[in-house]
């Protein structure tokens, strides 16, 4: 047992994970305790299901009374902070601003009390997407949205604040075009699932744009790596493998056999839109060792599969 500053006995392998019941939270939790984590998770509202042995705490993160609580009643010795405003207005609310501030003072705290390391998640809406390729050593960063503005300056928040101390270290993760369980309905493979599964049209723009696409379990694998790990700095949370919109969403119709339902063109892009938006994945693949460990089809099979349940029950809760 080590004694921390305030006098709290931390067990070194006891991780505080905010935003846990979220997309990405919730394959973070299991990876965790697979590898024998202390879990104590932090979402705003009840526990999921089946998270096995996490210790729950609801909290509003933005009261800084009650996340100075949460990191007393946690004692954490490591940090892996998801938690964000999730609305469907992410990119333009001015919530970005008070998350900012709002995740620096847990950074703060959590180094007061101790803390050891630490994982904040950025965005890869931090860089210029103009660049196409994005490299955490090269690319600038020119976020074209207030989501992308807000992580940013958190971002530089916590280089300088862990460049000023020896301890917590920590790593700034960029992931970038997530899919898998628990994704919000209204992005874009979940809505296409959905509506595959409903034997519906699948309305798609024009398909062409050029994305860097990862399975949600394998991005939180990731991050569980990078926790345990001592790569400091950004990095990118990506597959480094090109994919059009048209292909992913081809390849989850064909897992339906409902290639005919796909509607590309029926809605229309932005005119904006950059044409191509990959992570560099060197740091990832050469410092950290890590690969995704889901095929393509799998990962898209696993989230059929996982859509296929919810729409069940949805169905089955709506007839009650």
């Amino acid at each position: 047992m080590k004694t921390l500053d305030r006098g709290h006995p931390v067990t070194r392998r006891r991780v505080l994970v905010t935003g846990a019941g979220g997309f990405l939270g919730q394959p973070a939790l299991r990876a965790l305790l697979d590898r024998g984590w202390q879990v104590e998770a932090a979402t705003l509202g009840p526990a999921p299901e089946g998270t096995g042995e996490a210790r729950w705490h609801d909290v509003d993160l933005l009261d800084p009374d009650r996340l100075i609580r949460l990191l007393a009643e946690a004692r954490p010795s490591h940090l892996l902070h998801l938690a964000w405003h999730a609305g469907a207005d992410i990119y333009g609310s001015p919530e970005n601003d008070r998350w900012v501030e709002a995740s620096a003072l847990l950074l703060r705290e959590f180094a007061e009390r101790g803390g050891e390391r630490a994982v904040f998640i950025g965005s890869c809406a931090e860089y210029d997407w103009d660049q196409g390729v994005c490299d955490e050593r090269r690319t600038p960063l020119r976020p074209a949205s207030r989501y992308g503005l807000g992580k940013r300056e958190l971002g530089e928040r916590f280089e300088r604040f862990l460049a000023a101390r020896d301890r917590p270290t920590g790593a700034w993760a960029r992931p970038f075009f997530l899919f898998g369980p628990h994704e919000s309905p209204c992005r874009l493979l979940a809505s296409v699932i959905r509506a595959l599964l409903r034997g519906e049209p699948a309305r798609c723009s024009h398909g062409r744009q050029i994305r860097d696409y990862l399975y949600s379990v394998d991005a939180a694998d990731a991050l569980v790596t990078l926790l345990e790990s001592d790569v400091e700095g950004a990095v990118n949370i990506a597959s480094g493998e090109l994919s059009s919109i048209a292909h992913l969403v081809y390849r989850a119709a064909s897992r339906l056999g409902r290639e005919n339902l796909v509607r590309l063109g029926a809605i229309e892009a932005r005119p904006d839109e950059p044409p191509l938006i990959v992570g560099d994945v060197g740091r990832l693949r050469d410092e950290l060792g890590w690969s995704p460990r889901h095929g393509l089809d799998e990962a898209l099979d696993e989230t059929i599969d996982w859509w296929r349940q919810r729409l069940a029950a949805e169905t089955e809760a709506g007839g009650e």
